[in-house]
């Protein structure tokens, strides 16, 4: 018995609409993303790690001895906030750093601390490297407590605090450290030379050799930020933080940008008792333990006056308003995503936490470790979320 014209017209129909089906799943293949859509199925770690693509600065190369006039070395310095009595602990850091780094492309050290260093810590500092150091004195202005915080409201809500087991919460030289780190320390005149920074830490581990540039990497492609690792704040310590930003985002709308982060720093599917907490705010942020970034970016009109609105709101002693979450929150919403990196390369620890990739290069951790200690620890890790939203680029 023949097929009435309409039923073959309709088996046509869904025949072409099954190989048009094929044909774009074909095409999505080709073209994969860099997010992972469904959170972190996989650790990326785990899969081999090499070096990003492109062209990259060598130091066999180009001439990055530490005295030269014509060094490849371009306007950056690693820089750090640190304290005479964490000088072993830094001159760790800095032998790792060397080891695996530094000491092939000579980048200086410019180091802060709000009192004078000691004779040890400079002849011990400099005698870690072939490097230029400086050291350098934070301005009282940029570390006293502004006139405007009332001490005896510190007094109570660090008190509050503590009895919610938030560290460091009447520790009023961790609040000026706090608040220096994220608003204070790009307007050093000593950095005021720079557009670049690595900001390292007393503490740290360095796993792997990095045999490029990464200034020069961030520089040649327009980067504004680089990380290793992303965690979960304590949303207690940042109570007021999102609404403080969004009475700023509301005043100023069109400092947003228009590839931004919201997704990341809104979430409230991965921890939405955070997200509550926190008011609104996943409490998501990139651990500024290690950062390299634009100082132009933080010197530029919108961020700075965001920081100016938060420094005014008081919640970096009211609170404990960290560096960690104000840059993550300034970068998510007012940077371009495309231009943030994770340096899934870079192998780092800072305890207890961990970048670990799966590389050659790398060795004194274990490939896709992200923590040391406790099981609970692995709550902390916000990567999946950041991968989900923002890629693993």
């Amino acid at each position: 018995m023949a097929i009435a014209r309409p039923i073959r017209m309709l088996g046509a129909a869904c025949v072409l609409l099954t190989l048009f089906l094929i044909f774009n799943l074909r095409q999505s293949s080709d073209q994969p993303s860099t997010k992972l859509t469904n959170g972190m199925t996989r650790d990326p770690l785990l899969d081999p790690t090499g070096e990003p693509d492109g062209h990259l600065w060598r130091a066999d190369e180009h001439d990055y001895s530490p005295d030269s006039a014509e060094s490849a070395r371009t306007n950056a310095a690693l820089i750090t906030l640190v304290r005479n009595e964490e000088l072993n602990d830094l001159l760790k850091t800095m032998r790792d750093l060397e080891r695996t780094w530094n000491s092939k492309f000579n980048y200086p050290y410019i180091f802060f601390n709000d009192v004078p260093f000691t004779e040890e810590f400079k002849q011990k500092t400099r005698a870690a490297t072939k490097a230029v150091v400086q050291y350098e004195l934070v301005p009282k202005e940029h570390w006293e407590v502004p006139d405007w915080i009332n001490m005896d409201l510190f007094r109570e809500s660090a008190q509050m605090l503590e009895e919610q087991n938030i560290q460091y919460a009447s520790k009023i030289s961790y609040h000026q450290m706090c608040r220096w780190n994220s608003g204070m320390f790009y307007k050093h005149p000593a950095l005021e030379k720079y557009r670049y920074y690595w900001r390292i830490e007393p503490k740290v581990q360095f796993f792997c050799d990095v045999d490029y540039d990464v200034f020069r990497y961030m520089e040649d492609r327009n980067k504004t930020y680089g990380f290793t690792i992303n965690l979960y704040d304590a949303p207690q310590t940042i109570a007021t933080l999102w609404p403080q930003t969004k009475k700023f985002l509301a005043a100023n709308p069109t400092y947003l940008s228009d590839n931004n982060m919201w997704d990341w720093i809104t979430d409230d599917q991965a921890r939405p008792e955070h997200n509550e907490m926190a008011n609104g705010y996943s409490t998501c942020h990139f651990w500024s333990n290690f950062e390299i970034g634009d100082l132009d970016f933080f010197r530029g009109e919108k961020y700075e006056a965001y920081f100016q609105h938060l420094d005014r709101a008081g919640g970096f002693f009211y609170e404990r308003w960290g560096d960690a979450p104000v840059h993550s929150l300034g970068i998510g919403l007012f940077a371009d995503s495309n231009n943030v990196h994770w340096f899934r390369d870079i192998g780092y620890n800072h305890i207890p936490y961990y970048n670990c990739p799966n590389s050659p290069k790398c060795s004194g951790c274990q490939a896709g470790q992200f923590f040391g200690g406790a099981d609970w620890l692995s709550k902390e890790d916000c990567r999946p979320t950041y991968f989900k939203y923002v890629g693993t680029h």
